[in-house]
């Protein structure tokens, strides 16, 4: 008997991406950490949302699409929120695990607050707390166009399609093949065609490449690389960084007020983003968010890097300070 609908046999040997297991296999697989939190209020069915003011743009778009009513908080020295006011019962509160660093506080913060979000985009490595809506961002953390994950505390769910990944890919090969500046155009390209995409669940190219990647590995080189930046530079550091957590953070965070140093550093060629842009445009320069997103140094600490590249960041900022 034939069968239309079988695999094919033979052809062109396809891309070739070694054979694993998804760090959050049991989580729901989406295309980004934004769709999470748009998931997450549809189901819920919150009218009424707490963000913070450091935070990124991005997370307005499920607001904006969903009509709900938006209202900022603050965060204090030690990025906790300052809880000075009550959230509803139709409202939610969205804290930011931020940097990776605070998941003391997420653990504080799910035993007091009601209608709790976790951002943990910045902190894959931070495990769900149970009973806790929580999402993450692949692609913050590996070399993948896009993918998230989402813990839901409720048994509904949506009705969605697969998404696909192949149009989003070109950044991800030209920093192979030519370098990860010349592939710098398409990575903001692939960032813009994400803007208001809608749900889909995670591709799967996308999730055969995360099926790949050796966490472990990943997991403790961060540890290794962020431990020995702190070392060094937390006499210069003015973020408090409790380090007792086995911590696997995105970046090192280097709060220090000194103009132009990330300028500097880019020129070193070590490329520092910056947390947020558009904290700038929603604050003044008296308010501490504004503060934050202008004088935090994010220093790379990702499994691309060992101990000398981190001597290296050091020693050029031994030189700047």
């Amino acid at each position: 008997m034939l069968v239309s609908n079988a695999l094919p046999i033979g052809g062109y040997i396809e891309l070739q991406l070694p054979a694993g297991n998804e760090y959050y296999p049991s989580l729901l697989k989406l295309n980004t950490g934004r769709n999470s939190l748009e998931y997450i209020l549809s189901i819920k069915g919150y009218t009424g949302i707490y963000l913070p003011y450091f935070t990124c743009e991005v997370m307005l778009e499920p607001v904006k699409k969903l009509g709900l009513e938006l209202k900022y908080y603050h965060v204090d020295r030690h990025l906790d929120p300052v809880l000075d006011f009550d959230i509803g019962p139709a409202e939610c509160l969205v804290y930011t695990n931020y940097f990776g660093i605070k998941q003391e506080t997420v653990r504080r913060l799910s035993e007091m607050v009601r209608n709790l979000i976790i951002d943990n985009s910045q902190a894959f490595f931070s495990e769900p707390l149970q009973g806790i809506d929580t999402f993450y961002s692949c692609r913050k953390f590996f070399g993948v166009p896009d993918g998230a994950y989402l813990q839901l505390n409720s048994n509904k769910r949506l009705d969605i399609q697969d998404d696909f990944s192949a149009g989003r890919f070109s950044h991800l090969i030209k920093s192979i093949d030519l370098g990860i500046e010349d592939g710098y155009g398409d990575y903001i390209a692939n960032n813009n065609v994400l803007c208001y995409a809608p749900i889909r669940q995670m591709s799967p190219l996308t999730r055969k490449i995360l099926s790949g990647i050796d966490y472990d590995e990943c997991k403790l080189k961060r540890h290794a690389n962020f431990h020995f930046l702190h070392y060094f530079l937390a006499d210069y550091n003015e973020l408090p960084i409790d380090v007792r957590d086995n911590l696997s953070p995105l970046v090192y965070p280097l709060l220090i007020a000194k103009p132009g140093l990330k300028k500097q550093l880019i020129e070193n060629k070590i490329f520092v983003a910056t947390y947020w842009p558009n904290v700038l445009e929603w604050t003044s320069p008296e308010m501490l968010e504004y503060q934050l997103a202008d004088n935090i140094i994010a220093l790379p600490i990702d499994h691309r890097y060992n101990l000398d590249h981190m001597t290296r960041i050091v020693n050029v900022l031994n030189q700047l300070l």
